[in-house]
């Protein structure tokens, strides 16, 4: 493949991740985001050995946009506390069956079944179960479908899919929340605003919502 770039300093790089591409490797073998940007890197500056990458934050493995990985420690200890604190901004966009409110806030608590990779969603606390929360504003919509813009509070397991699954609007090309069948899961990553590694200036990057997106609200 090759890599989409979207931000790199001494200390950090952004990259645009596809649909149903691993960020991490796990037991399936196959090719991941961080691999390819370990190539990069070590091609690009010509580093011999192994190349440091800190994994700052995921993405679901049928998501698609952006992702932030540090080249350095000092990068991944400094925006990894930025992550933990949630100081960073994240900002999705997203797909939805049915019509939404303009805007709306969303707080619920998540339980993970570690078995069948799935969580579920609660209107009050639970035991065992992570708050999760999310505010989202609607673009456009056709009645049919929505597109939304998600501002991510909390970062949960499947949270985006889950919390809108539980509010009866799955998104699309999420059969495993409810959503119709699609090619793809109109999920997407796309925007992230950080504090740099050394220099506490505030970044921003930005993509466009894929075309793919808006056709179902034309």
């Amino acid at each position: 493949m090759k890599l989409e770039v979207l931000y790199e300093d001494n200390h950090l790089i952004a990259v645009f991740k596809p649909a149903n591409l691993l960020v991490q490797g796990d037991i399936t073998g196959d090719v991941s985001l961080m691999d390819e940007v370990k190539t990069y890197i070590k091609e690009k500056y010509q580093k011999p050995g192994n190349i440091f990458l800190g994994l700052l934050h995921r993405l679901d493995r049928p998501v698609q946009g952006i992702v932030l990985f540090a080249k350095t420690s000092k990068g991944a200890s400094r925006l990894s506390e930025q992550f933990r604190d949630h100081t960073i901004q994240k900002f999705y966009t997203a797909v939805v069956a049915g019509e939404l409110p303009r805007t709306a806030t969303l707080i619920n608590w998540i339980l993970k079944d570690e078995n069948k990779n799935k969580v579920e969603v609660f209107d009050r606390e639970t035991r065992g179960a992570l708050r999760a929360e999310l505010s989202f504003e609607t673009i456009a919509t056709n009645k049919k479908y929505s597109l939304v813009r998600v501002a991510l509070k909390t970062g949960r397991p499947h949270q985006i899919r889950a919390q809108f699954s539980h509010i009866g609007h799955p998104l699309v090309g999420d059969t495993k929340y409810g959503g119709q069948k699609n090619s793809e899961l109109l999920l997407a990553a796309t925007q992230l605003i950080f504090t740099g590694a050394t220099d506490n200036a505030q970044h921003e990057i930005k993509i466009d919502a894929p075309e793919s997106f808006l056709k179902f609200v034309k």
